[in-house]
């Protein structure tokens, strides 16, 4: 069973920076991607908010973290994390579609996963006219009608982007104000082809082998009506990766793992960052942030550990 001093799950902009950290220090990490190299930045259209970078795709930002990272020795592993074990400390051990791991210390950074309508028809047209991802999907909505479902930034950002493609973007919030910054809410509202619904929310999604027609309902009035679409993208938050840890580390009624100031998490030598331990910030560079300092608390955990065995 490989023996490795530290094993980095997730591979988003914490992951990452994790890994240029880590690998700086000498600690050759061993980062497990899992379902998506990059994590939600990796999907996301133009980022223009991630310092030293005017406007950037997604994806490019993605290559340009990992690219930093293997540089200085950081080992990437297209795998996905199973089945954890951190029950009886260190060495930790882990399981993956492919292997099996023990770890000194582990960083956790599986970020979190787009929520759901949870409404009829939502489920079934998946990848046939429901999308999260406007990134991925945008470019088969050529010159069609499309919704967005949320009003947050990534509503915006998603349906900013996908008036590139789609002759008209409906953008549908169930409150009667956007919670989306200013600066979003100014190029979305001067941009011709979007189109914004208020106090109104989804029931059903309907269609022949893809998406054809929607049933909306106002929030207030309770009234409804069918509106004929081509697509639904919805944007209306997320939720924490942590299943795979439920019973193992402390987390909040969320989902969300607890940490101290170091970073650690309710077991020593296991640490987190990124989206899996924050409810608030939610951004790349906070998420970046924090993945440096969990990688610098590794490093002085793992000193503390050797200073207290020469001590003995």
């Amino acid at each position: 069973m490989p023996k490795e001093t530290l094993i980095i799950i997730g591979s988003g902009p914490a992951g990452l920076t994790a890994a240029l950290y880590a690998a700086r220090s000498n600690l050759n990490p061993l980062v497990i991607v899992g379902n998506q190299l990059g994590g939600q930045i990796a999907i996301t259209s133009d980022v223009e908010n991630f310092p030293g970078f005017d406007n950037i795709l997604g994806p490019d930002l993605t290559d340009k973290m990992k690219a930093q990272a293997e540089k200085f020795g950081a080992r990437i592993e297209y795998d996905e994390v199973t089945e954890v074990d951190f029950t009886n400390g260190a060495p930790f051990r882990l399981k993956t579609y492919g292997n099996e791991y023990e770890a000194d210390t582990v960083i956790i950074t599986t970020g979190a996963s787009a929520k759901r309508l949870g409404i009829p028809g939502e489920d079934e047209f998946i990848g046939r006219g429901v999308s999260y991802c406007a990134t991925c999907d945008g470019f088969f909505f050529k010159n069609k009608d499309v919704l967005v479902i949320g009003g947050g930034d990534s509503a915006l950002q998603e349906g900013l982007f996908l008036t590139k493609y789609a002759n008209r973007v409906r953008i549908v919030h169930r409150r009667d104000h956007l919670r989306a910054g200013e600066t979003l809410k100014a190029r979305a509202f001067a941009n011709d082809k979007i189109q914004f619904v208020y106090n109104t929310a989804l029931d059903t999604i309907e269609g022949n082998g893809k998406v054809q027609k929607v049933t909306a309902r106002g929030v207030t009035t309770g009234n409804a009506e069918m509106w004929e679409t081509d697509g639904v993208f919805v944007f209306i938050g997320h939720f924490p990766n942590s299943q795979l840890f439920k019973g193992q580390l402390a987390m909040d009624e969320q989902g969300f793992l607890i940490v101290d100031k170091m970073m650690q998490t309710s077991v020593p030598g296991v640490f987190a960052a990124g989206e899996i331990m924050d409810p608030i910030y939610k951004q790349a560079i906070s998420s970046a942030g924090q993945g440096c300092q969990a990688a610098i608390a590794v490093e002085r955990y793992l000193e503390s550990l050797h200073d207290k065995a020469l001590a003995k």
